[in-house]
């Protein structure tokens, strides 16, 4: 039987939710833990790369539109620092249009998921993404 003591001690892996809309925080948090992943949230842009400092999460999951910075220029940072450089970021939006996705990946992103989200999509580019840094750092070990 799965108790939820056993739930945490398989963590499938930990992921940064980073979305300045607290509603879509709490459903991909709760989406996230209810298949065994270790969730921690940010609200903004500055807000994750503070938190990055204490902890680095297996995979980041980085809204586009946010106050202050946004996410292209969070995950430029984050791909600058040698710390969490590594550290695959799918980018979740509203923007669809072709020039979006392309500054994402130019911005450093492995993946861009369109807004309103599927739980099927975003779970399995979720699985797909930490398979791959999985096997990169068995390669590298």
């Amino acid at each position: 039987m799965n108790t939820q003591k056993d739930k945490k001690a398989t963590s499938k892996g930990s992921i940064l939710v980073v979305d300045d809309t607290q509603q879509n925080v709490q459903v991909l948090s709760q989406m996230l833990r209810n298949e065994n992943y270790t969730v921690f949230a940010a609200f903004d842009g500055a807000d994750a790369l503070r938190l990055l400092e204490k902890r680095i999460p297996d995979l980041i999951l980085l809204d586009v539109m946010m106050p202050g910075m946004n996410g292209f220029e969070v995950c430029e940072k984050i791909k600058s620092n040698p710390d969490t450089s590594f550290i695959p970021v799918i980018f979740l939006s509203a923007l669809s249009d072709t020039e979006s996705k392309i500054h994402a990946f130019d911005a450093g992103g492995v993946d861009y998921i369109t807004k309103p989200f599927q739980h099927r999509e975003v779970m399995a580019r979720v699985e797909l993404h930490l398979s791959i840094q999985r096997l990169q750092n068995e390669k590298e070990s």
